[in-house]
Parts: C-alpha cells; structure tokens; sequence
C-alpha cells in the first residue's frame, strides 16, 4: 500500500481539492445550495470548506506535511458528505440544469466519497510506512 503515495497521487489528490475549493469562491451558490440547513449560514460553510480544501491541497503538494494532509483530506471528505447526501436528496443542485441538477449523478456521487477517503488515507498512511521504514523509502523504483 505505500506505493500509492508515489508519483503523482499526492499532487493529483492535491489538484483535485485545490480546484474544489477554488470552485467554492468562484461559484459558491451552486455550493451553498446543498448545504443542510442544520449548519447555518450556508455561505459561510461553503468558504470555510473551500479555504480547508485548498489548505489541505497546499498540504498534500509538500512532501513534509504530506501525511497529515492524507488525514485531513480523509476527514475533510467525510465532513462534506452531509452536503452531498442533501444534494442527493434534493435532485441536485436546485435550479441548477444537467449534470448538476441530474438526481441520478447526485446519488451516483455519494459512493464515490468511499475511495476519495481511502485514497486520503492510503497518502498519509504511504507517508508514515516511510517514516518508520526509510531504506524503503530510497529503493523507489525496485521490487
């Protein structure tokens, strides 16, 4: 398993959830529409969410904090399923037309939350395999 660490994993993981939470700032109403009532200020949520992914993204891209960015990024797509399961139940983005308005592809999403999180944590573990092991750390490319 660590060497889904190597690569591009880490970057692409990271290029993922800093175009995310870019996404946020630039079209926050299509975010703030799936946003569960019960969390308030919806605008708020979604430029808080957007700022911790692009955070755990600027952390994921370093190979020094790599790890805790695998753990963050875990937790973060376990705390953002709420929206995606209001999303889901709501047909969609409300007002929103095809893909995001699709029911279909807004219950379609919610499984896909199972491998980013194994993917996150595949990262951080990968990193930490490293840190107790490092002659394997310098053998990339044998085995």
């Amino acid at each position: 398993m660590a060497e889904s660490h190597r690569g591009g994993a880490p970057l692409v993981l990271a290029a993922l959830l800093a175009s995310a939470g870019v996404l946020h700032f630039v079209i926050p109403s299509s975010y703030q529409r799936i946003v569960p009532r019960a969390l308030g200020n919806a605008r708020a949520v979604v430029l808080v969410s957007g700022a911790a992914e692009i955070g755990v993204a600027l952390l994921l891209a370093w190979p020094r904090s790599r790890r805790l960015g695998g753990w963050l990024a875990a937790g973060l797509f376990v705390a953002v399923f709420p929206a995606n399961v209001n999303m889901a139940l709501s047909g969609g983005i409300p007002g929103a037309g095809f893909p995001l308005g699709s029911p279909v592809l807004a219950w379609a999403r919610l499984p896909l939350q199972v491998p980013l999180v194994v993917w996150a944590w595949r990262i951080a573990a990968g990193d930490s395999h490293e840190r107790r092991h490092p002659l394997r750390a310098g053998r990339r490319g044998t085995g």
